[in-house]
């Protein structure tokens, strides 16, 4: 099944909509994804999130897919209602929206979180899917460091202005220059399409990317932590390659159980060896026949030979139906 039912893609987008709950944001002063690029990005909805009080909240963060059940995000988007970071999903329900530009559309994959691993150190999250994503170009990690004034691209669904008080339905997109690295951050500044072009609270593990908008990108980092939006100073991103091998370690099954998928594609049959003409398969060679067979067979064939002269005379009364 390639998307929800309606009651369930309504309910989805009424909550990207900021309908309950918190106001969710994306990028500030973006563009708008046309429909079948970026499929990789990832819209996590939050349904029925414990609150300290006792009541529930919806909320949604950002991410972005790399391994067919595996999807990369913040770590704080998974706070119980004590604020603090958790392995486990913290939501009634958490919904992974994949390759849909358009919240209100069908297009792309839908599929619940059902386990969350959490980074020791970085604000960085996987979180895992019930069911594999198909069909759609995964993000590669980045393995180097982070250099100054490389130009990167985010993804991100939500508000387009910190003001706003319903997210947009279209996914968003901007780019920034890195301007500074940590141990495990970096820190990132509006580039285009304007220089106040900036994330937003819940474009939260939305992936700071390089490469084009059809292919196979490379993820740099994740949206962690910045200013209120929209603004010209930096914002925060948890870096890829600082935690490289410990992703590698909790997705690599999963990446090598897709390269060892068996092509659905039936085998093709072998081509049957040549045969010589007028020659029938699967028969012995002709062999010589004996001269004694030839002289026992002589009376029954005289026999067959009279009856088939007899019967070839015609007949009177005999018809052949029309």
């Amino acid at each position: 099944m390639r998307s929800l039912s309606r009651v369930v893609v309504a309910l989805v987008a009424a909550v990207g909509a900021g309908a309950w709950g918190t106001p969710a944001h994306a990028i500030a002063n973006g563009e708008d994804v046309a429909d079948g690029q970026y499929e990789f990005a990832v819209k996590l909805t939050d349904i029925g999130i414990p609150t300290k009080d006792g009541g529930k909240r919806n909320s949604s963060c950002s991410g972005g897919l790399i391994s067919p059940r595996w999807v990369l995000t913040a770590g704080h988007c998974f706070k119980d209602e004590n604020d603090r970071r958790v392995s486990r999903p913290v939501a009634d329900r958490t919904v992974a929206t994949i390759g849909r530009a358009d919240l209100s559309g069908t297009a792309g994959f839908s599929a619940n979180v059902v386990e969350v691993r959490q980074h020791g150190d970085a604000d960085i999250a996987l979180a895992r899917l019930d069911r594999p994503v198909t069909g759609i170009p995964l993000m590669r990690l980045n393995r180097k460091k982070p250099v100054k004034g490389q130009v990167v691209r985010l993804v991100g669904f939500g508000l387009t202005d910190g003001k706003a008080k319903q997210t947009t339905l279209r996914l968003q997109t901007g780019q920034f220059k890195i301007t500074s690295t940590s141990k495990l951050e970096m820190g990132v500044i509006g580039e285009a399409p304007r220089d106040d072009t900036s994330a937003c609270e819940h474009d939260s593990g939305g992936p700071y990317f390089t490469g084009g908008p059809t292919g196979a990108p490379t993820v740099i980092g994740v949206v962690s932590r910045g200013p209120d939006c929209p603004h010209t100073g930096a914002d925060t991103s948890a870096r890829v390659d600082a935690v490289a091998p410990w992703i590698l370690s909790v997705i690599g099954a999963d990446l090598r159980a897709a390269a060892a998928k068996p092509s659905t594609k039936p085998a093709e049959a072998a081509p049957a060896p040549a045969r010589r003409a007028g020659s029938r398969a699967n028969e012995p060679a002709d062999e010589p026949v004996s001269p004694l067979l030839w002289v026992a067979a002589l009376p029954i064939v005289l026999l067959i030979g009279a009856l088939v002269m007899w019967t070839a005379k015609p007949r009177k009364g005999s018809h052949r139906r029309r």
